[in-house]
């Protein structure tokens, strides 16, 4: 008997032990799944951790006019600044020239820190001074070109890395234009429209001016009226002998 009471004991567990798994079996990937949420959470938090600085990085700019016109024999301020919000040291910049048959190399330079100026460290072209500085924060390497030629017409590309930002890169070009003389811009069309909308607002001015004029006259001309109508009022109550007039009064009887 106890032999067949431990068989049927073993024979309950074993009967009992599948469906406790299967269980097991059931919660476990719940569980799993509610600890995958706060990785994938966890895991964008880190990728925007990564991405923030290359949003928040080295700006370069040219200013908004990116076409610039120049005469021939005259110079050219080609204009570019940079910034970083994590800063800069031993920033390197360099300016490049290329059009459809060349591509040269004009000037390189190293900025050591935000208290340095910009130094030169080669340059292809002595009709090219760098006139930059970091002074105020300006961070500025812009370059003068002089004697313009008309090969000179072509992209100038500003180039800027910093090896503080893991040598991040940036850029911006200017497209220069070398022409014989700058044409006159036709400002006739201009002008016209600039006087007829001058005219039509200084028409619309005097048009109020003359409203307010006559609402003002209109008033003082009813309050005349009105004071003439009152004293002619009294007059006649007077002469007439009405009531309330001062002919009516009478002395008081004695008794």
């Amino acid at each position: 008997m106890p032999t067949s009471g431990g068989e049927r004991g073993c024979a309950q567990c074993s009967i009992l032990s599948p469906p406790a798994r299967s269980r097991e079996n059931r919660t476990m990937p719940g569980a799993g799944d509610r600890g995958k949420a706060p990785a994938r959470w966890l895991g964008t938090g880190l990728l925007g951790l990564v991405l923030l600085p290359v949003t928040l990085s080295l700006e370069v700019s040219v200013g908004k006019a990116t076409d610039i016109y120049a005469v021939n024999g005259t110079e050219i301020l080609l204009p570019c600044t940079f910034s970083s919000c994590f800063g800069f040291e031993d920033l390197h910049f360099r300016w490049t020239y290329n059009s459809s048959d060349a591509f040269r190399v004009l000037i390189e330079g190293t900025v050591k820190n935000e208290k340095s100026d910009p130094k030169v460290t080669l340059k292809d072209d002595d009709r090219i001074t760098l006139v930059g500085s970091t002074k105020e924060k300006m961070n500025n390497i812009s370059i003068v070109l002089r004697d313009l030629e008309f090969s000179d017409t072509g992209k100038y590309t500003c180039h800027v890395k910093n090896p503080k930002e893991n040598n991040l890169q940036h850029h911006a070009t200017i497209f220069l234009q070398v022409v014989d003389r700058l044409e006159e811009v036709d400002n006739t069309v201009t002008l016209i429209i600039l006087a007829v909308v001058g005219g039509v607002i200084g028409l619309l001015i005097l048009i109020l001016l003359i409203k307010k004029l006559i609402i003002f006259i209109l008033k003082k001309t009813r309050e005349k009226k009105k004071e003439c109508l009152v004293s002619s009022s009294g007059n006649d109550n007077t002469e007439n002998g009405l009531p309330g007039s001062k002919a009516e009064e009478k002395p008081p009887s004695k008794v």
